[in-house]
């Protein structure tokens, strides 16, 4: 049974995000905006102006009482000390912005919106330094650990992209539904009535491995590789579309959200783990397997029939209802998964040790 923590919204929560000090931020449909401390209490609330649902709030990692927040088209940095107005607002995209990510020195804010576009503002002079594109609703934006200037982003068009700043177009992009086609022997029927729009983007905290939540149920882990990625591995994380995915910190251990209610938690680290300890391996195989010619598409790798048995499934929650965001934090010294959903309440389940 969940822990709730109640009495901070009235409206559905659509986001959560942590700080480095430990104080969880929700936003929710209409504007709603709370601040709660370790134990579940809410220490503070804010309404954004025009009632425009909040789709994603995050910490400043080099200042936790800056948060940003998108709202509508717009991005408002509040001062989490003082929850009166806005320290500034930036409007940065010309549709609703789904979701916000600051690197990790705190240089470049992203924000991925309806149009695809991905805004990128340069935080010392405050202008938008790139204007990145997907060819439909980009749904996700992270930039990775340790590589303060790329970012990996997905969206509705099936898309999945490596970004570096220092250029305009995507390094590397790989198409989930190039590859669904090319598998017809492994197709089933129902499948191509859900296509594997790209949902949710984490990234380990490696920098060069993320996962992929996908409309088809599936999850799928990439592996970068100087300026271009290839899929480790595939599987079938859900009956329904995996609205979220997150890497637990300092594990290869993958947290899934999904639209039939389920929260899985994944130990990947089988065969990721053992790559990792040995990148010239890696870099040799990646050379490998490289085309000859310097394509803009990559192609996933086939997936081998043993597939999941190089994913242990560690845990199954029964949430039970459709999941909007989930967040791992630790609370009187045990990890624990926070979930959002349809409801006014954050849920909050016990996590094993990695």
């Amino acid at each position: 049974m969940a822990d709730k923590w109640i009495g901070g919204h009235s409206s559905s929560i659509l986001c959560l995000n942590i700080s480095t000090e430990g104080l969880v931020a929700s936003g929710a449909e209409r504007g709603e905006l709370v601040l709660w401390d370790g134990g579940g209490t809410p220490a503070g609330r804010f309404q954004l102006p025009k009632a425009d649902d909040v789709t994603s709030v995050v910490f400043s990692p080099r200042c936790p009482t800056r948060l940003y927040t998108s709202h509508g088209e717009t991005v408002s940095l509040l001062d989490v000390r003082s929850l009166k107005e806005p320290v500034e607002r930036f409007h940065m995209n010309e549709e609703e912005i789904n979701c916000l990510s600051v690197n990790e020195t705190d240089s470049f804010l992203a924000a991925a919106d309806d149009s695809g576009a991905i805004k990128v503002m340069d935080l010392e002079n405050k202008k938008v330094s790139r204007s990145l594109r997907h060819t439909n609703i980009c749904s996700s934006v992270v930039f990775r650990p340790q590589r303060p200037l790329s970012l990996v982003s997905c969206g509705l068009d099936m898309q999945v992209m490596l970004w570096s700043l220092q250029k305009a177009r995507p390094l590397w992009t790989v198409n989930l539904q190039e590859r669904e086609t090319e598998e017809d022997s492994s197709q089933s029927a129902g499948q191509f009535f859900n296509p594997p729009l790209a949902h949710s983007l984490s990234v380990a905290s490696c920098g060069n491995i993320f996962g992929c939540g996908a409309q088809d149920g599936k999850v799928r882990i990439f592996r970068v590789t100087g300026v271009k990625f290839e899929c480790d591995l595939e599987f079938q994380g859900h009956s329904l579309g995996v609205s979220q995915v997150l890497f637990m910190p300092e594990a290869y251990w993958l947290l899934t959200g999904g639209n039939d209610g389920k929260v899985l938690l994944w130990d990947v680290s089988s065969d990721i783990g053992k790559q990792q300890r040995s990148p010239a391996k890696s870099l040799q195989r990646s050379k490998a397997q490289a085309p000859a010619s310097n394509r803009k598409y990559g192609k996933l790798n086939k997936v081998a029939s043993n597939e999941r048995a190089r994913v242990l499934l560690k845990l199954t929650i029964e949430h039970g209802d459709k999941v909007n965001w989930i967040l791992c934090t630790e609370i009187k010294g045990s990890k624990r998964v926070l979930v959002a959903d349809q409801s006014s309440s954050v849920s909050v389940y016990p996590l094993p040790e990695p």
